[in-house]
C-alpha cells in the first residue's frame, strides 16, 4: 500500500512542539474551494487574540494564478470569511475559518456557488428548508489504489462490506472514527457513518441543516476528511465511480424537507415536489455534479442502486429511483424524501439552491430564474 513520505515522519517529535503554549496569540487556517469547484486549498494566519464571531475575522487574499482562478497578471483574489469551527488539529483556541473567494472586483469567483444559494435560502427562510446530505467516499494510496486492494487483483465480490465488521471487511476505519471525532470537536454537524458497499467505501451523513448551513458544514467537514487521511498517507476520493466495472459508485444522496411536509399531511407536498421535479429532471443532473452531469453519467446506468441518468423515478423505498419516499414517510404522511440523483463530488450550495428553486420557488425549465438583490 503505497503512503506518503509525510505521513512516515515522526508524529511524536511534531507533538512536542504543538504542546508548547502559544500565549494570547490564535492560528486560524483559511479554507477555500479552488478553481476546479472540488478542489480545496487553506493557508493560516496569526490573530492577536481568539475571534468570538465571524466579523472578528478579517478578510485576506491570496494568489489565484495558482489555484486555476486567476491569470498571473490581475491574480489577487479576496478570501471572506464565512463560518468558523473549532480546530481539531491544533485545538482551542485555533479555529477554522470557511471562506467565500471574490476577484479583484469583488464579484464572485466563478466556483464561489455560497453567495447565489444565499440569496435564494433567504427567500425562503419561512419554509424552514432542511437538508441532511450521506456523503459517501473512497479510501486511496498514494498511487491511486483503492486501500487494503490486493496490489496486482481484487477483493472478493460485493456483498459482506456494507456496514462490515472485521479485518476482511472493514478497510481503513481508523480513517473514519478519527474523522467523526475531529468532526464533533470541530462542531460540525455530523449525524453518522457507515462502510459502503464497495470496500474502501465509506459514508458520513452531515444534518439536519437548516438552509446555507447545509453546504458550509459539508465542505468542512470534506476539508476535515482531507487534513485526516493526510495525516495517515493516504487520499480520500469523492470520485462518483473510481473503479469501473461491477463495483458501487459514490453519491451524496440528499434528503430534504420543509416545515409544510413535516406537518400533518405532509405527504401530499412531498409528492407535488416530485412532481414539479419530474419536469425539471435535467436541470437537476447539470445542478449535481461539477461537470455538468459528464461524472455522475458513469454512475447513474440504472445498476448499482442507481437510477437511469436519462430517466425520472420516484418510489417508496426504492433505491433504483432518482427520488425514494421512505417508508416511514408513506406510512405516516409526512416527512422528508432523499433525492438519490447529486454525484458524491457535488456541490452541497449548487444541489441545495436547485431543489429550493424548483419546490419552493416554483420554478420551471432548464435554466435557474435570475431574482433582484
Amino acid at each position: 500500500m503505497a503512503t506518503s513520505a509525510s505521513s512516515k515522519l515522526s508524529k511524536a517529535v511534531k507533538q512536542q512542539y504543538m504542546e508548547l503554549p502559544q500565549g494570547e496569540k490564535v492560528q486560524a487556517m483559511y479554507i477555500w474551494i479552488d478553481g476546479t469547484g472540488e478542489g480545496l486549498r487553506c493557508k493560516t494566519k496569526t490573530l492577536d487574540s481568539e475571534p468570538k464571531t465571524i466579523e472578528d475575522l478579517p478578510e485576506w487574499n491570496f494568489d489565484g494564478s495558482s489555484t486555476y482562478q486567476s491569470e498571473g497578471s490581475n491574480s489577487d483574489m479576496y478570501l471572506i470569511p464565512a463560518v468558523m469551527f473549532r480546530d481539531p488539529f491544533r485545538k482551542d483556541p485555533n479555529k477554522l475559518v470557511f471562506c467565500e473567494v471574490l476577484k479583484y472586483n469583488r464579484r464572485p469567483a466563478e466556483t464561489n456557488l455560497r453567495q447565489s444559494c444565499k440569496q435564494i435560502m433567504g427567500m425562503v427562510e419561512l419554509h424552514h428548508p432542511w437538508f441532511g446530505m450521506e456523503q459517501e467516499y473512497t479510501i486511496l494510496g498514494t498511487d491511486g489504489h483503492p486501500f487494503g486492494w490486493p496490489s496486482n487483483g481484487f477483493p472478493g465480490p460485493q456483498g459482506p462490506y456494507y456496514c462490515g465488521v472485521g479485518a476482511d471487511k472493514a478497510y481503513g476505519r481508523d480513517i473514519v472514527e478519527a474523522h467523526y471525532r475531529a468532526c464533533l470537536y470541530a462542531g460540525v454537524q455530523i449525524c453518522g457513518t457507515n462502510a459502503e458497499v464497495m470496500p474502501a467505501q465509506w459514508e458520513f451523513q452531515i444534518g439536519p441543516c437548516e438552509g446555507i448551513n447545509m453546504g458550509d458544514h459539508l465542505w468542512v467537514a470534506r476539508f476535515i476528511l482531507h487534513r485526516v487521511c493526510e495525516d495517515f498517507g493516504v487520499k480520500v476520493s469523492f470520485d462518483p465511480k473510481p473503479i469501473s466495472g461491477n463495483w458501487n459508485g459514490a453519491g451524496c444522496h440528499t434528503n430534504f424537507s420543509t416545515k409544510e411536509m413535516r406537518e400533518a399531511g405532509g405527504l401530499k407536498v412531498i409528492e407535488e415536489s416530485i412532481e414539479r421535479l419530474a419536469k425539471r429532471h435535467m436541470y437537476h443532473i447539470q445542478a449535481y455534479d461539477p461537470k455538468g452531469g459528464l461524472d455522475n453519467a458513469r454512475r447513474l446506468t440504472g445498476h448499482h442502486e442507481t437510477s437511469n441518468i436519462d430517466e425520472f423515478s420516484a418510489g417508496v423505498a426504492n433505491r433504483g429511483a432518482s427520488i425514494r419516499i421512505p417508508r416511514t414517510v408513506g406510512q405516516e404522511k409526512r416527512g422528508y424524501f432523499e433525492d438519490r440523483r447529486p454525484s458524491a463530488n457535488c456541490d452541497p450550495y449548487m444541489v441545495t439552491e436547485a431543489l429550493v428553486r424548483t419546490c419552493l420557488l416554483k420554478e420551471e425549465g432548464d435554466e435557474p430564474t435570475v431574482y433582484n438583490k
